[in-house]
């Protein structure tokens, strides 16, 4: 198994369909956590528009300077860049309307850690994204044996402290949690927010 080509990965994964799933809108604040080279962090910009904000995090300095020569060449004013780890990395506190992850949440060294510092940066009534490989084989792709399956990765989620609200199948390999910060009600509570 290989991984992907980031020029061809268009040929299988539209970023702005998936991006229009999680409801970014204009206006909005949305951090990519993983953002690499700004494969959704680029298109994220362009939906949230001049009002917006967009911020990739990444560890890998090189990838974070090419996505803000992009956003500045494309005249996106809206993209921010820090160069860090998702464990470590606090670009806010409470900012954010979208938490996303796009294919890389298998591949932090603390996941939970990565999470639980997600849910100090989003809204209250925002939301986390977190598309990621189903776990079969796949022409592209890490291996198998690193991918989280949807039950695994909706529990690391619900540990930090989300409420999935939905789990669905994205083709071709791809599934798509979405969730949002657990609070407090007398009347319900999810049970992996207790």
């Amino acid at each position: 198994m290989r991984y992907h080509d980031e020029r061809s990965r268009r040929s299988w994964q539209n970023p702005e369909k998936i991006l229009v799933r999680t409801g970014l809108g204009p206006g909005d604040t949305m951090i990519d956590i993983g953002c690499g080279e700004g494969f959704f962090t680029l298109p994220a910009a362009r939906l949230a528009g001049s009002s917006g904000k967009i911020i990739g995090i990444d560890i890998n300095g090189s990838a974070v300077s090419r996505m803000l020569e992009q956003a500045r060449k494309e005249g996106l004013g809206n993209v921010d860049g820090i160069v860090g780890s998702g464990e470590e990395t606090l670009a806010c506190e409470g900012c954010a309307d979208l938490i996303f992850f796009g294919i890389d949440l298998h591949d932090f060294s603390d996941p939970k850690k990565v999470l639980q510092n997600a849910r100090r940066m989003i809204k209250p009534g925002g939301t986390l994204c977190n598309l990621d490989w189903q776990k079969r084989e796949t022409p592209f792709g890490p291996p198998v044996s690193i991918r989280f399956d949807e039950e695994t990765a909706a529990a690391l989620i619900r540990e930090a402290g989300f409420t999935i609200l939905r789990i669905e199948e994205i083709p071709p390999w791809f599934y798509l949690i979405t969730a949002d910060p657990c609070v407090a009600n007398p009347v319900w509570r999810d049970p992996g927010c207790l």
